[in-house]
């Protein structure tokens, strides 16, 4: 079976029921790959994949609404991202100033305006639950896949919650 939709074209189910799409996606001055995957067909709404495309095409600002929400976070000590940009500091050390596309004297709005997204997975079977529609990460090295930050959002494109892949 396989189901049609305007921005995605046909979605051609796996002999297990799944579905997977996957494209690298432009914007501003960045790219991403973004991919969409749901263990069963079935479980896929046309509402769910009118919203994925609705994300996908918005793509930057909820990049910048994430980013947001990371700085967010930045006055409570104790949170991931607070432990991440730590983590960061102490791995790269003096050559973290060399990762920075921007040096506000904010060192920690520095390491999160110099996050790559690096991908975003639309769980299309989880529109309208309490799990994440669609997980952003995020690394300062995107060839470090273990360090990486996790931006979850929710069908309706409310943060979810910032945490890290540990």
């Amino acid at each position: 079976m396989a189901i049609e939709h305007d921005y995605f074209g046909l979605l051609e189910s796996g002999p297990d029921g799944s579905i997977f799409w996957s494209e690298v996606v432009d914007f501003g001055d960045q790219s991403a790959t973004v991919d969409l995957t749901a263990p069963d067909q079935d479980d896929v709404s046309a509402d769910a994949l009118d919203i994925a495309a609705a994300m996908i095409s918005s793509l930057e600002e909820i990049d910048l609404r994430s980013r947001g929400a990371m700085i967010a976070e930045l006055d409570d000590r104790t949170s991931e991202v607070i432990e991440y940009i730590l983590q960061q500091q102490e791995e790269w050390g003096d050559e973290l100033s060399e990762m920075l596309v921007d040096i506000s004297g904010d060192v920690h709005v520095d390491v999160i305006r110099s996050l790559r997204l690096v991908s975003m997975t639309i769980l299309a079977d989880e529109h309208g639950g309490g799990d994440p529609f669609a997980v952003l990460e995020y690394a300062l090295d995107p060839d470090a896949t273990e360090e990486v930050l996790l931006v979850n959002i929710t069908s309706d494109g409310s943060i979810q919650s910032v945490t890290s892949a540990e």
